[in-house]
């Protein structure tokens, strides 16, 4: 059936279908970028600069497991010796538009992949179909996991890291208003993406473009990959890098036993036909 219909569409079909997806999808991110507007206040002075005080939450959590670990104050944050200030005349106007941008895609996520959905489905068989509510609900759960892991987790780590690091005493860090609020918006969409690979490992497995060989044969460089990531955007101690590794090995991991249960399954279904 799934098949059938899709033999019925032409491309220009198709490109009509995928025109108004796009269509939906930026309307819903400009409705939710306009709500991030209204409360942009709270959205700039709360989130996007919550990470510049040292009385933000990981610093004191990470201060508290310092204690608890018997580290004393080795990973306690007490100042970040910085300041932010913008440079361009319309620096502000646009830092401004693109973050409720950027706000308005997050918050839109799961519309956007309904909509991918209904564009994928007419290529699916009905029993693939049936998913459609578990889709939607595990990509989205693990996209805002992975918007939280890098807002509370990556964006602080890298934040002290670049306001303590110095190559010498008489630099003083001053940070534009558009590298600080580029690399909040970089660090949290990647997360969130990159919590998105077991979805995305799922579909390329269903296909036959990844198998779970391959991804057990490039295991070593994935886990390189991730320390080296995680050296990069924390200080230079092991219990912040062990904080930052671990979830995004896990991931790895779940995206590892998704591949070989699909593939198994496929398996089993070629050996019955």
């Amino acid at each position: 059936m799934a098949e059938k219909t899709m033999k019925e569409m032409s491309f220009l079909q198709h490109l009509e279908v995928l025109r108004w997806l796009l269509v939906r999808s930026s309307i819903a991110m400009l409705i939710m970028a306009v709500i991030a507007f209204i409360f942009s206040d709270f959205l700039f002075d709360e989130i996007i600069f919550g990470p510049t005080s040292p009385n933000f939450i990981t610093y004191t959590s990470f201060c508290d497991l310092s204690h608890y670990l018997g580290f004393a104050d080795t990973i306690c944050v007490t100042e970040l010796p910085f300041i932010i200030q913008n440079t361009e005349v319309e620096g502000q106007v646009n830092t401004l538009v693109w973050t409720c941008i950027t706000a308005g895609f997050i918050l839109s996520f799961p519309y956007i992949l309904w909509e991918f959905w209904k564009f994928i489905s007419p290529a699916l068989y009905e029993t693939e179909k049936k998913y459609a509510k578990l889709f939607i609900f595990s990509s989205s759960v693990l996209f805002f996991i992975g918007v939280l892991f890098g807002y509370f987790v990556v964006v602080p780590m890298s934040v002290n890291f670049f306001a303590t690091f110095r190559v010498s005493e008489i630099i003083k860090n001053q940070f534009t208003l558009e590298s600080y609020t580029s690399m909040i918006k970089t660090s949290v969409l990647a997360s969130g993406l990159f919590f998105e690979l077991p979805i995305i490992i799922y579909f390329l497995t269903k296909i036959g473009l990844v198998t779970p060989d391959f991804l057990r044969k490039y295991r070593k460089i994935a886990i390189v990959i991730v320390l080296v990531i995680a050296a990069i955007v924390t200080p230079p101690d092991v219990v912040s890098q062990i904080i930052v590794a671990i979830p995004m090995l896990l991931i790895f991991e779940i995206s590892v036993i998704i591949s070989s249960v699909v593939h198994k399954r496929a398996l089993k279904k070629e050996q019955k036909n």
